[in-house]
């Protein structure tokens, strides 16, 4: 049994200005039961995950709808690796298209949830995989 509730960082990596979904996202998981930190727009792989680290999250959950996620998510992936905090759960969210997704677990991404996507089904995911 978890001492603590799951902490979860919401970000929103790159030029994308649009964070309807990343809120609506931070929202569901504090009803979750989840301590949710969300960084707000415009910020820089090194940003989040500077602030992952000093949140001590368990989760890293990034949206993103302006293209950029084929970089800017396995930046956010080798800065963890950097810093040694690879532990963090890192999810990505938005427009990403199919083909791109392979792409991005390799990287290390541990899922990516589209338009579509039941909040639900990222709670229970995020639930399932900080308890293994």
């Amino acid at each position: 049994m978890r001492e603590r509730p799951i902490r979860v960082l919401i970000a929103k990596p790159g030029l994308d200005g649009h964070d309807r979904g990343a809120k609506i996202m931070a929202r569901a998981l504090r009803d979750a039961g989840m301590e949710v930190i969300y960084t707000g727009l415009r910020q820089t792989p090194e940003q989040i995950v500077e602030t992952g680290i000093q949140e001590d999250v368990d989760v890293i959950g990034m949206s993103i709808l302006s293209g950029a996620h084929t970089h800017l998510f396995p930046k956010v992936m080798q800065l963890l690796k950097d810093n040694e905090a690879e532990d963090i759960l890192v999810i990505g969210g938005g427009i990403i298209p199919d083909e791109d997704i392979p792409a991005l677990k390799r990287a290390g991404l541990a899922a990516i949830f589209t338009p579509g996507a039941l909040t639900e089904t990222v709670i229970d995911f995020i639930k399932e995989q900080v308890q293994k």
